[in-house]
């Protein structure tokens, strides 16, 4: 297992990097939390420069590239500002991977191309009020309705669902003998009538922020089912994998740059004579920082690479996920 990068990822990261210093500076990223409104400015700016094709196969627009390409992006992304990776991870998982691992052949024309321009954004719609950690326990259910189906019920914790143009919405369409039986994913376009999106109240991460949908009697078309109808618990499962990559990745970006900030405090800040960097109790601190964080990065990559060579299970995705939990205590 390999954990070196090729000349071209280390290209990749420079440009990013590159990018992100003109686009994303921190009194941007600062702004867009005090303000509460999305970083628009710096999600266009990468997609006019192709980075939110870059795991799209070229043939749709994109370039084709792995999930190793894709966790250098989110990690920069995140360096630069945590909810810009974010936002680009939901678009590329949901709108990006989801579409291409399931989507019919139209729907991969229709939204591949669209998603790879920056033109078309995704969020996911699973959690609800009484289906949290236990999310095959969702109660939202789809009924068909002649050429199409009838979506009602109740979401929350749907991150984005307020500046995105489709919802990859999870329902349930019929029961079974296990509650992941019965389970349809579908694109909704998020401006149909019936949905009525509430912004919730949170401490932190403002700039995009999380949602509670209703949605009552909201009619949707067969075409917008994505998979197999009452077989979709799978691919829900194959989605939260890939996520778990994507947030870790930003996550990481910014926990090291939570911990560039604190490495300069404890340098420039001064008690009794010296900097309180040089006392044995912060610089303690600052060494079980960068070890979380060094450990952070080596999870996420191996992942990555597991995830790029078709080795990936399920105890190394709970493991990346218990990483994304360590990143929050660091930053």
């Amino acid at each position: 297992m390999d954990f070196s990068f090729t000349p071209e990822q280390e290209s990749l990261r420079g440009h990013v990097q590159e990018l992100l210093r003109a686009v994303c500076p921190p009194e941007y990223a600062e702004r867009c939390d005090r303000e509460a409104r999305p970083p628009r400015e710096a999600y266009d700016a990468l997609a006019r420069q192709g980075w939110l094709g870059l795991t799209i196969p070229a043939e749709y627009g994109g370039s084709g590239g792995s999930a190793i390409d894709l966790a250098i992006l989110l990690e920069e992304a995140g360096r630069y500002f945590e909810e810009l990776g974010i936002w680009v991870f939901r678009t590329l998982t949901y709108g990006g991977y989801a579409v291409l691992q399931h989507g019919t052949t139209e729907q991969k024309r229709a939204l591949l191309p669209r998603v790879a321009r920056g033109e078309r954004s995704l969020c996911l719609g699973l959690t609800e009020p009484q289906a949290g950690s236990d999310a095959a326990a969702l109660t939202t259910r789809a009924t068909r309705d002649g050429d199409g189906y009838v979506i009602n019920g109740q979401k929350v914790f749907t991150s984005g669902m307020d500046i995105s143009d489709y919802c990859l919405l999870v329902t349930r369409t019929a029961t079974g003998e296990k509650r992941q039986h019965g389970i349809t994913n579908f694109l909704v376009d998020t401006k149909l009538p019936g949905i009525v999106v509430r912004r919730i109240e949170t401490l932190g991460q403002r700039a995009i922020g999380t949602t509670q949908v209703f949605y009552t009697d909201v009619r949707v078309p067969a075409s917008a089912v994505l998979g197999p109808v009452d077989r979709g618990w799978e691919a829900v499962d194959s989605y939260l994998w890939y996520e778990r990559l994507c947030l870790s990745a930003a996550r990481t970006g910014a926990a090291s740059t939570a911990f560039d900030y604190a490495l300069n405090y404890a340098k420039t800040r001064k008690q009794f004579g010296r900097a309180i960097g040089e006392f044995q109790a912060i610089s303690h601190k600052l060494a079980d920082m960068k070890v979380m964080l060094d450990l952070s990065r080596m999870l996420v990559y191996r992942f990555a690479w597991l995830l790029a060579n078709g080795k990936a299970t399920r105890h190394d995705a709970a493991v990346v996920q218990e990483d994304r939990l360590y990143n929050h205590k660091l930053h």
